[in-house]
């Protein structure tokens, strides 16, 4: 009997934790915010996956958190052999896509950091779009992107 409350709680922390990395309003889904480490009053990174189950697109247009004095949108490209990062302005989210922040691609630059970003911590943040409105998230601080559901880890856009 012991054993086997030992192991539903285990699942439950399992599910629990599952449960945290994704974030739903309507027909969006917030999926792995994370972040890597970072001093203060540096720039820090933030990266996820944004998926829109609706029939209708939808565009995050801006972001927010108390841990930096603000955060910009940005995409790397490859020109020329070189690489380049824009800024990204509105990100549109396609209906029946997903729309990956990720190394390398599209990211959040969190400038200005007030405190630093430690590995195992987790800081708020709130996602805004045109048509869902304010969504609030917890971007873990990780040195590594968290696996995707299912195992997989997808990045790009």
């Amino acid at each position: 009997m012991h054993r086997l409350l030992i192991a539903l709680s285990a699942a439950a922390a399992v599910a629990s934790a599952a449960a945290a990395a994704e974030v739903r309003q309507g027909a969006l889904a917030v999926a792995n915010p994370w972040s890597l480490p970072a001093a203060a009053g540096m720039t820090g990174a933030g990266y996820m996956a944004i998926t829109n189950s609706g029939r209708a697109a939808d565009t995050l247009t801006a972001v927010e958190t108390p841990v930096a004095a603000r955060v910009a949108m940005h995409k790397m490209s490859m020109t020329g052999g070189v690489m380049r990062m824009d800024p990204a302005g509105r990100i549109a989210i396609p209906a029946g896509a997903t729309t990956r922040f990720a190394p390398g691609g599209l990211h959040l630059m969190l400038l200005g950091l007030k405190r630093p970003l430690r590995a195992g911590e987790s800081f708020p943040a709130t996602l805004v779009f045109a048509q869902a409105g304010r969504v609030k998230v917890a971007f873990d601080v990780t040195a590594a992107p968290p696996a995707a559901p299912g195992g997989h880890d997808h990045t790009g856009h």
